[in-house]
């Protein structure tokens, strides 16, 4: 029987236990504001606890704060009691004037505390209302589809005329954003209706729930479209450009760089379209540059409302996105404070200036960062950078031109720090063994092939420029974007000397529309610099030319940037599939950015499998008594290369359904896949089993494994000489985690070697000596790590892939 004011909680069949547990513990993490660290294997229901759970609390505390609100505007007596109370604690704290004031003015001053607090309350439930009511209509509004295609018929109409850029559209905020942010979004987002801008301006109470790949975060909006909640939530899910982008001229582009600096020039160019005065007095239209057609402020607005009105992924998205000549990539940070549920990767909730540029506020709110067995790991990527020559010598022979052109247009104060940013490249040239000069070729200039790891101070004194506040520097290569108004706007063409208009050596002409800037890499490393010494290292590569040697910045302390998550935030859910050592984990991320033990919460389960379901097996040697050792020395061998294919392709005659082969990396998996072709190898494979690979582009996973999936049920049902179908991914690639290979998708899983780093590599010296030095050791092993004495691990599973 349930205990009297136990939550409940909604699930789409009878929970587990473990699932009961999971989100009773969840529930009560999130209503007390703490840091849980939730351990949950795969297929134990995870990500359907994680919805059940979070989104329950979510709809009490929202019935809780409703409550409380109608009993202080309740017309009855205690009202001015409760207002009184509400009040008192808030000024308790305040001394009390030496003066003692008359009693009428402290009756005054209380009742005009309390008229203003009941004012707040009913402007705050007044939106709430017209809030519920505006997705009410969304929802409900039969006609939604009809009105989209009169909008799609009405640009499509302006298109045909060449009036797309119409008055109402306004300047697109791009990534980096300034601080006036925020007005500008505000601009564009709603029209003169008042109320229409209250909707987009507050932020409600919501949950951000963050995973590291794409297809992890398709897959969870598909568990959100099957629990109970999926007709009362309102989800916007969050991407990159590159996967949320529908303006194929973009797309082609490939690359994310080039992608974000295209979109960004598009906004600009539709922003500068505009009369400029000639000799003589007249006006005339400046020559016409290419703008996005799917920006338009109406088509953003009624795209963002219909993101509101239902739970979709991003592939749904973009189909809606390309019937209504629409951009997701905007519509949806646009609905981003109305939302309830956000879903995004990691990069953009845990790097500060994305989420800042996307309109990510964490204050107050709810944050789970799912598959975060690899935060540290994470944080540590996205915090830092790396630059190679040829993009230093680039970047200077762009801001040099730049310069040279507009520097009597340019007022003295910005010239000094475009002076100071040219310095600062010239110095980490110079740390390259290399000189900067507009027109030299950076590979013509050699160097002596060396590696160097130094401290942030000593590589600041070496490259000459301890002198230079980065700080400063830091803020102008950033206000100095083609999307801000700084140095840009006070030269009237503004910065393009950045990339257009500006020669750049050794690019065809063709092709430089399609270089990508390397300022952005270059802020990113000044941004990096700006580190505490002892939170990380500079690593110098020189090797042949100054074109090709680089410089890296290696964050040592994930925990500096993982800081003000923690605080902003009411509470974070750490969730993964197997989160040990527990101890390592809140020493390095936790203790470390100030959270105290009392505010931390654990929970970890076993496996729902029984034991008879799955069969782990070590090999040692193959059919022919080759032995396995894939050392590093050993696994290019031919042989060993030949015995693996053997093992595999035996397995594959006895197993049916669904093989999933991983291995260790990207490059032994191209080279044993190029000695399986040439010794026939995979054509024995393929006689069995139709093979797949683990893509190279993000977006194109769910479409691998969609394939995959139907291939495996489709020869079950043919009975064919296909048993099904064998995919290679690799550890730690884009279908290693989060991915449920259930049933007959993973009947058997293989793992070759293990993905052992090199131990030689001076970054994971550093990382390990700093670990070592500022981390409690651990005095006895942590349980569930595991010694293999054999490096070929092959695990058959009858149900889900395990790690």
């Amino acid at each position: 029987m349930e205990e009297a004011g136990a939550p409940h909680f909604p699930f789409p069949y009878q929970p587990y236990p473990i699932q009961e547990q999971f989100m009773q513990a969840l529930y009560g993490a999130l209503e007390h504001g703490k840091v849980g660290i939730f351990e949950s294997p795969t297929g134990t229901g995870k990500s359907l606890s994680l919805i059940c759970g979070a989104l329950s609390w979510l709809r009490d505390h929202e019935e809780k704060r409703r409550q409380e609100a109608d009993r202080l505007l309740q017309g009855d007596g205690c009202t001015s009691l409760s207002i009184s109370s509400s009040l008192s604690t808030t000024t308790s704290s305040t001394p009390p004037s030496s003066s003692a004031e008359p009693d009428w003015i402290t009756d005054f001053v209380q009742k005009k505390a309390e008229r203003d607090f009941v004012s707040k309350l009913k402007d705050e439930e007044l939106r709430r209302k017209k809030r519920e009511e505006h997705l009410e209509m969304i929802r409900n509004n039969s006609q939604l589809k009809y009105a989209l295609k009169r909008k799609v018929e009405h640009n499509i109409l302006i298109l045909s005329r060449g009036e797309l850029n119409n008055p109402e559209e306004e300047l697109i905020v791009a990534e980096y954003e300034s601080d006036d942010e925020s007005k500008t979004k505000n601009k564009f987002c709603g029209g003169d209706d008042d109320d229409e801008d209250d909707l987009v301006e507050e932020h409600v109470t919501k949950i951000y729930y963050c995973s590291r790949t794409h297809s992890q975060l398709a897959q969870f909006v598909h568990e959100v479209q099957k629990s109970p909640f999926s007709q009362d939530i309102s989800l916007v899910p969050l991407g990159s450009r590159q996967n949320m982008c529908v303006n194929e001229e973009v797309r082609r582009l490939g690359s994310v760089q080039r992608i974000n600096d295209r979109c960004m020039e598009m906004q600009k160019n539709k922003h500068d379209q505009r009369p400029k005065e000639v000799e003589g007095g007249k006006r005339k239209r400046g020559a016409s540059k290419a703008v996005c057609p799917y920006v338009g402020a109406q088509g953003l607005q009624t795209l963002r409302d219909t993101v509101l009105g239902a739970v979709r992924d991003i592939e749904q998205l973009l189909s809606l996105a390309r019937e209504t000549r629409s951009c997701p990539y905007y519509a949806t940070r646009l609905a981003i404070p109305p939302a309830q549920l956000v879903v995004l990767p990691y990069q953009t909730v845990l790097h500060e200036g994305t989420r800042r540029a996307s309109g990510v506020q964490l204050k107050g709110q709810v944050l789970i960062i799912d598959e975060a067995h690899n935060l540290s790991d994470v944080l540590s990527c996205i915090h830092s950078s790396e630059l190679t020559g040829a993009q230093l010598c680039r970047a200077h022979s762009q801001l040099a031109q730049y310069s040279e052109r507009y520097r009597s247009r340019l007022k003295a104060k910005n010239l000094m720090y475009i002076k100071q940013i040219l310095f600062v490249v010239e110095g980490l040239v110079r740390v390259l063994g290399g000189k900067c000069k507009v027109g030299q070729n950076p590979h013509s200039q050699t160097t002596q092939a060396a590696t160097e790891l130094l401290t942030i101070n000593n590589f600041l004194f070496k490259a000459q420029i301890d002198n230079i506040n980065l700080f400063k520097v830091t803020t102008t290569t950033t206000r100095s974007q083609p999307q801000h108004t700084a140095i840009g706007t006070e030269i009237g063409e503004g910065i393009d000397g950045f990339y257009g208009y500006c020669q750049q050596p050794d690019t065809a002409a063709e092709d430089r529309e399609l270089a990508a800037s390397p300022m952005m890499q270059v802020e990113g490393f000044f941004m990096a610099l700006t580190n505490a010494n002892t939170d990380g290292r500079v690593v110098l590569h020189t090797q042949g030319s100054v074109a090709v040697s680089s410089m890296k910045f290696l964050l040592l302390n994930p925990a500096v940037h993982f800081a003000q998550v923690l605080k902003d935030c009411r509470a974070v859910i750490i969730a993964g599939g197997t989160m040990q050592p527990v101890s390592d984990f809140k020493q390095e991320l936790l203790f470390s950015a100030g959270v105290g033990a009392e505010r931390i919460i654990e929970f970890s389960c076993g496996h729902v499998i029984p034991p008879e379901n799955i069969l782990p097996i070590v090999l040692c040697s193959g059919p022919s008594g080759q032995e396995l050792e894939f050392t590093f020395q050993n696994r290019d061998t031919p042989h060993m290369m030949e015995e693996t294919g053997r093992v595999l392709s035996n397995l594959c005659n006895v197993v049916p359904g669904g093989v999933v082969c991983f291995f260790p990396s990207y490059d032994y998996s191209r080279r044993i896949l190029e000695n399986w072709e040439a010794s026939g190898v995979l054509a024995r494979l393929s006689s069995k089993k139709k093979i797949f690979q683990e893509p190279k582009k993000a977006n194109q996973v769910e479409k691998v494994l969609n394939e995959f999936s139907r291939t495996i049920q489709r020869c079950a049902v043919d009975g064919g000489t296909l048993s099904g179908a064998l995919l290679f991914s690799v550890v730690g690639g884009k279908m290693s985690e989060g991915i449920n290979f259930s049933d007959e998708l993973g009947r058997c899983i293989v793992m070759v070697g293990m993905p052992y780093p090199n131990i030689k590599s001076p970054e994971l010296k550093e990382k390990m000596a700093y670990l070592d030095k500022n981390l409690v050791r651990r005095k006895t092993r942590a349980p569930g790590l595991t010694c293999y004495v054999c490096l070929t691990s092959i695990y058959f599973s009858h149900l889900y892939l395990t790690r």
